[in-house]
């Protein structure tokens, strides 16, 4: 039953994409009602930076969980352990009646997403080979970015409006827990390890031996899971193209965490809730197209520079984010009348800036380290970046505040507020511009450092496959 197929393709690949689905459509899912929240709960900025900031610290302290669950658990169980827990930890939030239950349950949010996302991560590595590892991390954040445009958009919305009495966004909230819960359950009964099982995925490799022992074996023998979680940790944080692209993370999601103000900013500026929904919809678009395209332009450089291709591509990237950021906060007057104009430069944003993670990051991982630490190094990735870049909201909501004088008191729903839309776009330039440059300039060494780990890695790999 487990190899069952559906429209050609196998039940397992679906189930997977569906995953990365509901993740980034809850992840989009606060940020998209802030406004309806701050009126909920009299918070400003700065308190709603801190819910935000509270699910990415908690997700990046608990990512390296994922890494151990992995070596005792085969990826299915751990997906559904995770989804479950973001599941009810959603459903929590949307009937929470004080703002401290809400952060309380953010942080139980943060931690299932801490357990799914380096698996998923770790699933689609196993699944491709070096030369299309982009195409399958491009697919994979296409296919979850219709979640982040989805669920955002949904909760948009539904926030203008009340069901049954109950506030929308509240709604909104039970409703992705709900479908949350289903798609784990799913995983749970249907999904096959890459390791275990061949799946209809292009150029699928099933070299996962080594993980599949583990597991079996982990029930048995939990002390040696644990000394093979250590050994693979201290291998993990020794690579140098790991140290480089996490230094470069921790300043590049600084923008990106920053960018969970934009709703707000938007309806700051007097947009309704479906034109603000449409213009985040219009930049996570791109933002999708951005990410598949990076990875395939990222496939076809590396055949002619395989040493640098994903490094440069991965810059450029990054650096297009300065330009747009200006354009986008800065020169575009902040009225009404420019959805359009918002609407094109979010779009072109979206679709060159979103490249590193598909292009470089995550296929580069892959390649400098051993099968069996490749969930590791996704984790303790997440750990290191989320737990630096998890700042960036609260960051947002203090310059706004204390610097450009936001007054956190209601607005009117209707005309907005001039005055503390420009306020929020200061303090939002603030934490993109900088990060940007800097983000560029830090993948430089991979320029040298990548091929040694690469071949390090290789050498590795052969070594092991001649003593088994």
């Amino acid at each position: 039953m487990k190899t069952r197929r559906l429209f050609g393709f196998s039940i397992s690949f679906i189930l997977i994409n569906m995953a990365a689905i509901m993740e980034r459509a809850d992840e989009n899912l606060l940020p998209s009602v802030y406004k309806e929240v701050s009126e909920a709960f009299s918070a400003g900025p700065t308190e709603l930076g801190y819910l935000t900031f509270i699910m990415n610290f908690v997700q990046a302290l608990s990512s390296p969980l994922a890494g151990v669950l992995i070596l005792h658990y085969d990826r299915p169980t751990v997906l559904a352990i995770g989804t479950a827990c973001w599941a009810l930890s959603t459903a929590a939030v949307g009937a929470s009646q004080q703002f401290y239950q809400v952060a309380c349950w953010r942080a139980v949010n943060g931690l299932g997403l801490a357990i799914v996302i380096p698996a998923l991560q770790s699933f689609i590595a196993d699944s491709y080979s070096d030369d299309v590892r982009g195409r399958g991390f491009g697919l994979l954040s296409l296919v979850g970015s219709v979640g982040g445009i989805g669920g955002g958009a949904l909760a948009t919305i539904m926030a203008g409006q009340e069901y049954w009495g109950i506030p929308g966004w509240r709604c909104a909230f039970i409703l992705m827990a709900l479908l949350s819960l289903l798609i784990g359950v799913l995983v749970h009964l249907f999904v096959v390890d890459p390791g275990r099982s061949s799946l209809v995925i292009p150029t699928i490799i099933d070299e996962n031996s080594e993980r599949a022992e583990l597991v079996g074996k982990g029930n048995a023998n939990s002390h040696s899971v644990w000394r093979e979680s250590w050994a693979a940790t201290r291998a993990v944080i020794k690579v140098r193209t790991f140290q480089i692209i996490v230094l470069q993370g921790i300043v590049g999601s600084l923008p990106w965490r920053a960018m969970v103000f934009f709703t707000m900013w938007f309806e700051l500026i007097g947009f309704d809730n479906n034109s603000a929904a449409g213009l985040i919809s219009i930049f996570a678009i791109g933002c999708a197209m951005g990410s598949f395209i990076g990875g395939l332009i990222a496939d076809r450089v590396s055949r002619i520079y395989p040493d640098t291709g994903r490094v440069m591509c991965a810059q450029f990237s990054a650096f297009m984010g300065i330009p747009f950021s200006w354009l986008l906060l800065n020169i575009i007057p902040q009225s009404v009348s420019n959805w359009s104009s918002f609407a094109v430069t979010l779009f072109l944003m979206g679709l060159t800036i979103s490249w590193c993670a598909t292009c470089a990051n995550n296929p580069m991982f892959a390649e400098v380290v051993p099968l069996k630490h490749r969930t590791m190094i996704y984790a303790f990735d997440r750990a290191f970046e989320g737990s630096f870049s998890s700042f960036a909201a609260p960051a947002v909501g203090i310059l706004t505040e204390k610097i450009y004088g936001y007054d956190s008191r209601p607005v009117n729903s209707i005309s907005g507020s001039s005055h503390q839309a420009f306020a929020l776009s200061r303090g939002l330039l603030s934490m993109m511009i900088v990060p940007f440059g800097l983000c560029s300039l830090f993948y430089s060494p991979l320029h040298v450092i990548f091929k040694r780990d690469r071949d390090n890695a290789r050498a590795a790999s052969l070594k092991e496959q001649e003593l088994t």
